[in-house]
């Protein structure tokens, strides 16, 4: 893996690569509190099927440039990021992968830019334009998204979340998480990204946005789409998936019983297996 920096509308984005230049685009995109560390498992496996492997430490994550507005991380500008980098990268088409947020973005780009997109594969990633109707049929969702509306209250989580040496991150991680998913390494690789000037608030802001901007268009994807989805995921309803497939025309459904929110993290031999056979 090599690690290049892409300037991306008027922003540094600082990315993990790999692969062939000449190989099939893949776009990985974490989630929260993660960065393109996240797909540590996933990249050498990408690359040696032949597959060009970009993993971008989105914007105000890690060593990535952090703008200071919260309308700067609405979600139409996080999926231009992406449209931008695969410009950089000279792919007209590409596909996507995404976790978490990650997964939110992929579900915008396959609803509003399908044209760009060869495949899309979303682990445990909501479609924006399906969760308020899903939340009101299963109030249980608004529940496990409690801290989201903790977020929006302005300074007092930054404080928290940098408390003990930002002790709830790791917790928050860990907890909802199978024992061992994380390695000591790679936590620690976290909490010296989370330390970076602006980073909590830049992270935050991405949940602060939301009230900033419409929902993903609830649009019928008529894209090659698979979502796989660890059963566990403390975080987001088994049935988000439900309802974000039921746009797809070509949709198909990968469940983990054992597997929390940090799927990749615990079965990555799986998943690979799976992203392999959803990008051939």
């Amino acid at each position: 893996m090599h690690t290049r920096t892409f300037d991306v509308n008027g922003l540094q984005l600082e990315a993990l690569t790999a692969g062939p230049a000449s190989g099939e685009l893949v776009i990985l995109l974490h989630g929260f509190p993660e960065s393109g560390d996240a797909w540590r498992h996933q990249i050498p496996a990408l690359a040696g099927a032949g597959l060009r492997v970009i993993a971008p430490h989105q914007r105000g994550y890690a060593r990535s440039s952090k703008p200071v507005s919260v309308f700067d991380y609405r979600l139409g500008l996080l999926a231009s990021d992406v449209l931008a980098l695969a410009d950089e990268a000279g792919a007209q088409q590409f596909s996507v992968v995404g976790h978490d947020w990650g997964g939110a973005i992929a579900w915008h780009l396959a609803a509003l830019h399908a044209p760009r997109l060869s495949h899309v594969v979303v682990l445990n990633g909501p479609h924006t334009g399906t969760v308020g109707a899903h939340s009101v049929r299963h109030p249980t969702q608004f529940l496990r998204g409690w801290y989201i509306a903790a977020f929006q209250v302005p300074v007092l989580p930054e404080l928290l979340l940098r408390a003990g040496g930002h002790a709830w991150l790791r917790r928050a991680m860990e907890g909802s998480a199978r024992p061992g998913a994380f390695d000591a390494d790679l936590l620690q690789q976290y909490q010296q990204q989370w330390s970076q000037p602006h980073a909590l608030a830049s992270m935050l802001n991405w949940y602060r946005a939301i009230a900033f901007e419409a929902p993903t268009p609830a649009h019928a994807i008529d894209l090659p789409v698979t979502v796989l989805w660890g059963e566990q995921d403390r975080f987001l309803d088994r049935g988000l998936a439900d309802a974000a497939l039921a746009l797809c025309r070509r949709g198909e459904l990968v469940t983990f019983p054992q597997a929390t929110h940090w799927l990749h993290h615990e079965e990555p031999e799986e998943v690979n297996r799976n992203l392999l056979k959803a990008l051939a």
